[in-house]
């Protein structure tokens, strides 16, 4: 499909959304006895009768999230607007390590009230005296969901000055079972206490430019001595009201989609990882050596946090879903499986539960793409590096190098944040990303690169995130074991067919998923108003 028929497509596309919605009204009535009907019979699998009015005035479970209306981007935030041009995104900004559960409602609120508390910093000393306060007000897929994300924990880290890549997860535990804890808050010759009574659940409902903003505020008593709205625009991504990109160079092959970046490695004799790396130093400016580095310690990273989870002992997860973790049980079974095949599919599935149940322990994670998705990646850099095939450190580089393309056009044409896209956009990206890791890694051509990403993300279309009672627990963490085998998957059907026969283009799959997003029901973008976050009778 050419680029203007792709423009025509979206645009007919919208039109009828418009007509679907506009028709939502006439069936309320029907939906609300469909949720009904749901809610019984999940009652009756599970064992757990519906609960009575008087039950539910006594439970201490979390209620359901408040109403979240449907959210379209502003189009005016840089993330839309670097869409019109060449891939700009740089290795160091897009895999990033910070705390779970989540890169939108953890690590970028974390990054944006860090980002807060060093702009205050830099006032004059006149204003700083009067200074008496830091507030923090959470918006849209942020209120709605932020509990079940310790979102409050993120952006009071932040505040007191904590980053993070480097904040201890020893900090954000403790706050979760200590939460009237203060904090003293320095700023110039003034200090003043910061709790988590700072960080305020506003409207999850309004016109907002991004699902995900939040404002921060510098108080003198009553008196705003600053403030910035900001946005975490998924992918632990931020920006902020009047938000400008970076200077950076010029990429010395421009691509803005697979098609532009194969031509680029074809016409060059040249693979994806290394079209990537020119990429990287041109844009970044910095040598071959300073980005395999960084390769490296994200490796290192990917490679400890599957090894964390698959030590850590049978517990329950936070949150009233009292989830029992079970990666190490997994692997272990796995290893009795007569079946190679078999076998291998229980081994990559436990090292991505691993890595997603140090997610949901708020335990140090890598975006990729995000948070809810940390699972993916590491279990497919795992199982070809030292937890099996143990492919040589430069083969696992170029992988992530071809990956890190995969999730650029994503970002780039459509989206990694969970509140804008669902879950398609979070391990349907992931599992792209890893499928086209393992054909890079393998050596194969820049197509068969191509169309592992593209089974891989075809087969995501139209996954929803309904995060149960908000937390990225179910079905959040087998998810993530699923999409590290159907990233093997896709791997598998991309290298042994006819790669000039593949009858859909990854550009193409990428154009659906951008639909996808924009017609899909706001109940299903991180909200917990629909999917399992209803139908799962918590009891």
């Amino acid at each position: 499909m050419k680029d203007h028929e792709r423009t025509e497509a979206l645009t007919s596309w919208q039109a009828d959304a418009r007509v679907v919605t506009e028709g939502l009204a006439a069936v309320d009535r029907r939906a609300f006895l469909m949720r009904s009907a749901v809610t019984g019979a999940a009652a009756v699998l599970t064992g757990c009768a519906a609960p009575t009015p008087e039950q539910t005035a006594n439970n201490p479970t979390p209620p359901p999230a408040p109403k979240v209306a449907d959210s379209q981007v502003s189009q005016d935030l840089a993330v839309k607007k670097d869409t019109k041009g060449p891939v700009m995104t740089t290795i160091d900004e897009f895999y990033k390590v910070g705390p779970g559960p989540s890169s939108s409602h953890t690590i970028g609120p974390m990054r944006i009230t860090y980002d807060f508390y060093q702009r205050c910093t830099k006032l004059p000393a006149d204003q700083l005296a009067k200074a008496t306060a830091l507030k923090v007000h959470l918006f849209g897929s942020l209120s709605a969901t932020g509990k079940g994300h310790g979102t409050e924990r993120a952006s009071l880290a932040g505040i007191v000055g904590k980053e993070p890549a480097t904040v201890e997860p020893a900090f954000l535990d403790g706050l979760a079972s200590n939460p009237d804890q203060t904090f003293d808050v320095k700023l110039g010759g003034t200090t003043f206490k910061a709790s988590l009574k700072d960080i305020i659940y506003d409207a999850p409902k309004g016109n907002f430019p991004h699902p995900n903003t939040m404002t921060c505020k510098l108080m003198a008593g009553d008196q705003v001595l600053l403030e910035q709205e900001y946005y975490s625009v998924g992918g632990g991504f931020i920006e902020w009201k009047g938000y400008e990109p970076p200077k950076k160079g010029q990429p010395k092959y421009p691509y803005s989609t697979m098609k532009e970046l194969q031509t680029h490695a074809e016409k060059n004799n040249l693979s994806i990882a290394q079209v990537v790396m020119a990429n990287e130093v041109a844009v970044s400016g910095k040598t071959e050596a300073e980005v395999a580095a960084f390769v490296h310690k994200i490796h290192t990273a990917m490679v400890n946090i599957v090894k964390a989870g698959l030590a850590a002992p049978e517990s329950t997860l936070p949150g009233p879903i009292k989830l029992k973790t079970k990666a190490g049980d997994v692997y272990k079974r796995a290893q009795d499986e007569k079946y190679v095949g078999q076998r291998g599919v229980g081994v990559v599935a436990a090292y991505a539960l691993a890595g997603s149940e140090e997610n949901a322990r708020g335990h140090l994670v890598v975006t990729a793409p995000t948070g809810g998705s940390a699972g993916v990646m590491p279990a497919i850099v795992y199982a070809i590096g030292e937890g099996g095939r143990n492919l040589p450190d430069d083969k696992i580089r170029d992988g992530f190098l071809a990956a890190a393309a995969i999730g650029y056009l994503c970002k780039h044409n459509a989206t990694l944040s969970g509140a804008e896209g669902g879950c398609q956009a979070e391990i349907g990206v992931a599992s792209a990303m890893g499928a086209a890791f393992l054909a890079q890694a393998h050596d194969f051509p820049p197509q068969v690169v191509a169309n592992a990403a593209e089974s891989s993300l075809q087969h995501h279309l139209g996954m929803t995130c309904d995060p149960v009672a908000g937390f990225v627990q179910v079905p959040c963490i087998e998810r993530c074991a699923f999409g590290a085998v159907k990233a093997w998957t896709g791997f598998m059907i991309a290298s042994n067919e006819i790669p000039a026969n593949r009858r859909v283009d990854f550009d193409t799959t990428v154009t659906a998923m951008a639909l996808t997003a924009r017609e899909m029901n706001g109940k299903y973008k991180e909200t917990s108003e629909g999917g399992l976050a209803v139908s799962l009778a918590l009891c």
